[in-house]
């Protein structure tokens, strides 16, 4: 029994951070032609905060508001990705992927003159990527940012160095700074090549990962996320509820 179990969790840890892998590198792809299209983030919104602020500063407003409606476009494709995950299917990851693939794809058939709704399609595709996994056995997970991810094996390193010889909690976050930083270095060289038509290439392998999470037995694929905790609905003190 206890061979079991440690196969079974082999097996999920494995199978998430090769999610993770993928995911990431899909981040750091559209990362990438979104700065090189753009100008901006279309992930990281550390970054783009700050630079709103500083644009607020010297007077650029317009593009400050486009950088902070692109903050609130990011916080609703999380809530989104959260909202199909739980309501659509079982198969999670599968129908959070293939609504970024088709958001990509909509924001790669947009027309030239409209840069800032492509901009913001690919912001709301980038926050809903984060509904795809939310854990791993465990232990949080950032796909479309990488500061945490540093953060926490920079802590590790750390732990370890005065005497914690339990490496595996810190190891993993250096899988979604590797994805992102291959799928960022990919990007930059098809943008390079292909210009706006890099994003037909990004829409393309999204959606190759979704299929491949297409083949995750169900149970695997709710494993990822964090399960919803229904409401609590008190009891006034003194009252027996089943009076």
């Amino acid at each position: 029994m206890q061979r079991r179990r440690k196969l079974i969790h082999t097996r999920r840890t494995v199978t998430g951070l090769a999610l993770v892998a993928s995911i990431s590198f899909v981040a750091g792809m559209t990362d990438a032609v979104g700065l090189m299209l753009f100008g901006d983030f279309v992930s990281f919104m550390t970054g783009n905060t700050t630079r709103a602020a500083l644009e607020f500063s010297t007077g650029s407003y317009v593009h400050a508001a486009v950088l902070f409606i692109a903050l609130w476009v990011f916080i609703f494709g999380n809530a989104l990705g959260i909202v199909l995950a739980h309501t659509v299917s079982a198969r999670r990851a599968f129908v959070v992927l293939a609504g970024v693939s088709v958001l990509l794809g909509i924001a790669a058939a947009l027309p030239d003159s409209m840069p800032r709704l492509t901009f913001f399609v690919i912001v709301l595709a980038m926050g809903m990527i984060n509904a795809t996994v939310e854990h791993i056995e465990g232990l949080p997970i950032g796909l479309t940012y990488v500061t945490g991810a540093l953060s926490r094996f920079g802590r590790g390193i750390g732990r370890w160095l005065i005497g914690d010889r339990n490496p595996t909690g810190w190891l993993i976050q250096c899988v979604p700074w590797t994805g992102m930083a291959c799928g960022a270095l990919c990007g930059a060289f098809l943008t390079g090549y292909a210009a706006d038509k890099a994003l037909w290439a990004v829409s393309f392998v999204a959606l190759c990962v979704a299929l491949a999470t297409a083949f995750l037995p169900r149970p695997l694929q709710l494993h990822f996320q964090q399960p919803i905790k229904p409401a609590r609905h008190s009891i006034p003190r003194g009252r027996n509820p089943h009076s």
